[in-house]
């Protein structure tokens, strides 16, 4: 069986350090790995804020130390409490400098806190189900500026109706966040309806935490996702970077791997990790 080759890989999920849990990488670490095996890009996430200006760093000395490579790092914002939770004036500050991603609360999300036996969080909707006005705010700045919108740690019922009010507003960048993952825990029957009904990416990472350090692959199950919707509607990344996890290089190979030899095509992996993300971050693959 052919051994897949990570080159031009874009993943659009990453964690590094600094962070406030311990991770694998640091910033310049996961520069060096992208590198090392001539990825195209990643995306720098954290929960605690944004990442556009540690990208830019990384980019600048990308260029300063290394000969000539295609390279980059891209920055992000996350809007949990480190940030101000929904707040529009951070949002627009972190795309001016360069982020073009906008994840919606994670750990901070009310269903987030819910799952994990925790009180209050962060609310998309308000008591009638209907998109808060700070998020609106929110959503004309990423139509706008042409970024990609991420669902995070929110509930199906609450990424029907953010999705919804998101293409109703012109927002045509939408990936579904881990839909795998146990806190969103989105059925396979809901991720077919989203696509169906928004054509929106579904973002199927590698693993995902059940906690006490431990990871579930997530490997098999999205196989079965990708037969299900399809491979247009798929983008493959990690969620990478714990300790507890294989080194990126090395998990996003197996997840790869793993396609490969279980039925996927080149030309549709090439798709779910390269083709997707460039669109959605106005990469250039080259020739």
């Amino acid at each position: 069986m052919k051994e897949v080759d990570l080159t031009n890989v874009i993943d659009m999920h990453v964690h590094t350090s600094p962070d406030i849990r311990e991770r694998r990488y640091t910033d310049f670490d996961m520069l060096e790995a992208g590198i090392r095996v001539n990825a195209r890009a990643i995306v720098l996430k954290s929960h605690h804020g944004t990442t556009m200006n540690r990208a830019f760093l990384c980019n600048l000395y990308n260029k300063k130390v290394h000969e000539k490579n295609d390279f980059e790092m891209i920055g992000s914002v996350t809007l949990n409490n480190a940030i101000g939770g929904l707040n529009p004036v951070a949002v627009e500050t972190a795309l001016k400098m360069g982020a073009k991603v906008v994840w919606l609360p994670t750990v901070d999300a009310k269903n987030h806190r819910e799952k994990y036996g925790q009180k209050g969080g962060i609310e998309c909707l308000d008591n009638k189900g209907i998109v808060v006005e700070p998020l609106k705010e929110i959503f004309k700045l990423i139509k706008d500026y042409n970024v990609v919108l991420a669902t995070a740690h929110l509930s199906p019922e609450e990424i029907f109706k953010v999705v919804e009010q998101a293409r109703d507003m012109g927002i045509k960048k939408i990936v579904v966040t881990h839909p795998e993952f146990w806190v969103v825990n989105m059925t396979h029957e809901e991720q077919e309806k989203i696509v169906k009904d928004y054509d929106v990416i579904l973002e199927r990472c590698y693993a995902q935490p059940l906690g006490g350090g431990k990871y579930k692959s997530n490997l098999d199950d999205n196989l079965q996702v990708i037969k299900l919707v399809g491979y247009k509607n798929v983008m493959v990344d990690t969620d990478g970077g714990q300790i507890e996890n294989p080194p990126w290089e090395d998990a996003l190979r197996e997840y790869m791997q793993y396609l490969l030899d279980n039925g996927i095509s080149e030309k549709d992996l090439y798709h779910m990790t390269r083709t997707i993300p460039a669109s959605l971050l106005n990469v250039d693959l080259g020739g």
